[in-house]
């Protein structure tokens, strides 16, 4: 910490240059690109791929090991900065839903009304007997998510009542949730009799149900991190912004997946 910024005037973080911001651009046109050339069937684009993802994860970890600094050990996240982090946040979500909105929005503007194309019928003819049973894989990851909604919210007051033990305990159910979650939407993927360019209705489900599955990812990885600095003793019952936006970004996950469960799901199939 240099003079001017221990002995400022204000309780603003005055935020030095950071690579960060680049490089994340970078490696995410590089997983878009790298994506776009597997779905294309392009030769070594998994490989491809894989690096650019690496690339990706080790940006995020530089980036949040920065953040942790500047909040625990140099002291910028104060009440007015962590307020401000929490509106920026709040906003974030917004647009977030926005987002979702918009593709249920496409959903509804075809299967409100189907076309002559898809048969004036939805599912659209050739799709109707292939839906996914929403009693199977889908109850079970509705199942598990609201569930480890339940455990993170017990992680959470368990921290604010300064158990960190019972609060790793609840991150931990969590995370290991996360990825049974993720396994079922796999194996959901993999055994789907549809796919992406099955008409309307499959680039629908596969774009709504692809796009919250990252959300989960991005979503882990903040656990994750959540978790890390629980263990390093970095948060504490009064100071964890970065975990509480982790929690708000989950239950975000939580809410859309029910309202994805029961349209597309149970009354789209």
């Amino acid at each position: 910490m240099n003079l001017s910024t221990k002995f400022q005037g204000h309780p603003y973080h005055i935020v030095s240059a950071s690579p960060w911001p680049f490089f994340l651009s970078v490696v995410l046109f590089f997983n878009c690109l790298a994506a776009t050339l597997y779905l294309h069937g392009y030769k070594h684009s998994s490989v491809f791929f894989g690096i650019s993802f690496l690339g990706l994860l080790a940006t995020m970890y530089l980036w949040f090991r920065d953040m942790s600094t500047e909040a625990n050990i140099h002291g910028a996240h104060t009440k007015a900065v962590t307020k401000g982090l929490k509106i920026g946040f709040m906003l974030f979500l917004i647009s977030e839903t926005f987002l979702f909105a918009s593709i249920f929005w496409a959903f509804f503007h075809s299967s409100l009304s189907p076309t002559f194309e898809l048969g004036a019928v939805w599912p659209p003819v050739g799709i109707a007997d292939k839906t996914i049973d929403p009693l199977e894989v889908p109850l079970l990851n509705t199942v598990i998510l609201l569930t480890s909604g339940a455990s993170l919210t017990y992680a959470h007051y368990s921290l604010i009542a300064r158990n960190r033990e019972n609060a790793l305990k609840g991150l931990y159910m969590t995370i290991a949730l996360s990825f049974l979650f993720l396994g079922g939407q796999a194996y959901e993927y993999w055994n789907a009799p549809f796919t992406i360019s099955d008409s309307v209705y499959g680039a629908s489900f596969y774009f709504a149900t692809g796009l919250h599955g990252i959300h989960i990812i991005v979503g882990t990885i903040l656990l994750l991190v959540a978790t890390y600095n629980i263990y390093t003793y970095h948060l504490t019952n009064t100071h964890h912004n970065g975990f509480e936006c982790g929690i708000y970004y989950w239950h975000f996950c939580d809410v859309v997946w029910l309202f994805l469960y029961l349209t597309i799901y149970i009354w789209g199939s």
